[in-house]
């Protein structure tokens, strides 16, 4: 059974960096796209960021140049290093997989069939 378990969550002020982490187990498939998504106050779920099983990356628009994601193959390990944090990244981020991977791999059309419980992200002024 595929899990998929994030940390790192905090309470940062603006201009504040993080790292979110998202570990995943039980996966046996040789592909994979995976990812990160946000639910922010007001406004809809979006796409965040997206790793591929050829080490190929996205990131949305509105983190372009401040986030950016990896994943550690050896720890089975995704993460989301965030820079120069705004207040409008305030929101729950939740890791989420596509498994195996398929068409469309990138932020925009990022489709998953697992998903973390997700973790809070708070950025004050």
């Amino acid at each position: 059974q595929v899990q998929l378990a994030e940390s790192g969550g905090d309470s940062v002020q603006a201009g504040g960096s993080l790292r979110l982490s998202c570990e995943v187990s039980g996966y046996d498939d040789s592909t994979f796209c995976i990812g990160w998504i946000r639910q922010t106050p007001g406004k809809e779920r979006e796409g965040v960021a997206t790793i591929d099983t050829g080490g190929t990356t996205t990131v949305a628009d509105s983190v372009k140049g401040r986030f950016t994601v990896s994943i550690d193959g050896d720890k089975n390990t995704l993460y989301l290093q965030m820079n120069n944090l705004k207040t409008d990244d305030t929101g729950i981020y939740s890791c989420v997989a596509q498994l195996p991977q398929e068409p469309g791999c990138n932020w925009r059309e990022l489709r998953y069939n697992y998903q973390g419980q997700g973790t809070q992200v708070t950025v004050s002024s």
